[in-house]
């Protein structure tokens, strides 16, 4: 049994079925914060806790799958070049909204840190959690923070904005597709964009361009720290 385990067919297996059921769950009940992936993760942990499978047979086959995160960022390529006049005309304001993203993020992460007096290390690892997951893990590296808990600062971004960044922008009346593109990119990189692209083309070609933008914006922050 332990030798079914330790195949990596396992892990992809596993990860295939949860994300599914997660996304089957959202489409028949059309609850927001019912995100596939959050979904996903949980459905994962409860088979492992429940079948005592070691973290280390599961990551055999899910770091096979978290190889094809950087191509499927790079995917999003197409849809910023099928937007690329809007893209010119909105220079300014991407760039601006992504910076204005990059120093909220990590302003709000130094300043809740020192007032609840976190660990130095932890807000360190902590600073990074807006950007895609191989920026953030190499900023982390450099400040000397700790991978595993900017891995779970990226993941609580992410899922925390597909979720949420919908209702805001609709709650403040935020109808300008650019906008709201920016807004799921910079504060949530992939996973935010994976529901831009849902909301529209525009969006998740904004998205897509801000997860770039604002990834090289927070390492050129982060050599000020």
């Amino acid at each position: 049994m332990s030798q079914i385990f330790a195949n990596e067919l396992f892990g992809i297996g596993l990860s295939l079925l949860a994300y599914y059921i997660g996304y089957r769950i959202q489409k028949a009940t059309k609850i927001q914060w019912m995100n596939p992936l959050l979904i996903a993760i949980i459905l994962v942990i409860l088979v492992l806790k429940l079948c005592g499978i070691s973290i280390e047979h599961y990551e055999q086959g899910g770091n096979v799958i978290s190889l094809f995160l950087a191509p499927a960022t790079a995917c999003l390529a197409h849809s910023i070049y099928d937007q690329l006049e809007l893209l010119k005309k909105n220079v300014v304001p991407i760039l601006a909204g992504c910076l204005a993203g990059a120093v909220t993020s990590m302003g709000s992460i130094y300043l809740l840190c020192k007032f609840f007096k976190v660990d130095h290390t932890l807000m360190l690892s902590l600073l990074p959690k807006s950007v895609t997951t191989p920026i953030a893990l190499g900023i982390s590296e450099q400040l000397g923070g700790i991978q595993a808990v900017t891995m779970v600062g990226v993941l609580i971004a992410g899922i925390g904005g597909a979720i949420f960044c919908p209702m805001v922008a609709k709650l403040l009346r935020i109808k300008n597709p650019v906008a709201v593109g920016v807004g799921l990119g910079s504060a949530s990189h992939a996973i935010g964009t994976s529901k831009a692209v849902e909301l529209g083309e525009i969006q998740g070609a904004m998205s897509g361009i801000s997860i770039g933008v604002s990834g090289i914006l927070t390492v050129v922050l982060a050599i000020f720290l």
